[in-house]
């Protein structure tokens, strides 16, 4: 991996003709040298390198660029909603980087550890469409209660669309061209009623079954890749 913004850029499923883009997860800058050291646990290194595709010689380095990045070890919040600012400039994306960031941190300190940081990386670009599956319930489970709502899909979808720019909002559907528009939609497609609610094996599934609800529950795949092109 020489390129700065290799294989984590983008988080896609790219399976069977369908392609989820969850947003653009910039590693920071990270690149690939020929240095080995750092000062990374033996035993966090053991866990990731069993629980994800990247070897002993990766994740040093790309613990040491981690680190000066953020020296504490830590990303904050603001620093990884200043990562999506960077991608999107012209919009508003703080709002979905914050929920996205509320579905890494997998034990809900606030902030983001390496190893946090890793794995999360290692899910969105590679992990197995279930598991890629799984995170984006993850996303779209805003209360964490385990079930999602037509409220939390259309918080989900607004936040979405704070990233969409004015004129791409005039060449979506007239359907799907407001947030509550497509939330209505999404929740149809599921063939849910107002007020029920959405387990995580019904959400993976009726996904999977269905490509409109995939490509609803994301921005449009070419305005992603016309944003890392400038990159």
């Amino acid at each position: 991996m020489t390129d700065k913004y290799a294989s984590g850029a983008c988080l896609c499923i790219v399976e069977s003709g369908g392609v989820l883009c969850s947003l653009c997860f910039l590693p920071l800058g990270l690149e690939m040298g020929n240095s080995k050291s750092g000062a990374l646990s033996k035993d966090i290194l053991e866990d990731l390198k069993l629980n994800t595709k990247y070897t002993e010689d990766e994740l040093s380095i790309w613990y040491q660029t981690f680190l000066k990045e953020c020296p504490n070890g830590k990303i904050t919040m603001a620093q990884f909603q200043k990562i999506y600012s960077g991608f999107f400039p012209d919009t508003d994306p703080k709002e979905y980087a914050q929920h996205v960031f509320r579905s890494f941190d997998t034990n809900s300190d606030g902030i983001l550890d390496f190893k946090e940081y890793i794995i999360a990386l290692h899910l969105t670009s590679s992990g197995k469409t279930s598991q890629k599956l799984e995170w984006a319930f993850s996303l779209f489970d805003v209360d964490g209660n385990g079930t999602i709502n037509k409220t939390e899909i259309l918080q989900i979808v607004k936040a979405i669309f704070k990233m969409i720019n004015e004129d791409e909002l005039k060449t979506l559907p007239e359907d799907e061209n407001t947030p509550e528009k497509r939330a209505d939609k999404i929740w149809d497609n599921f063939g849910k009623k107002e007020n029920d609610k959405l387990t995580e094996d019904e959400f993976i599934q009726g996904t999977l079954e269905n490509n409109e609800i995939l490509r609803m529950i994301q921005l449009e795949p070419n305005t992603i890749k016309e944003k890392l092109k400038r990159k």
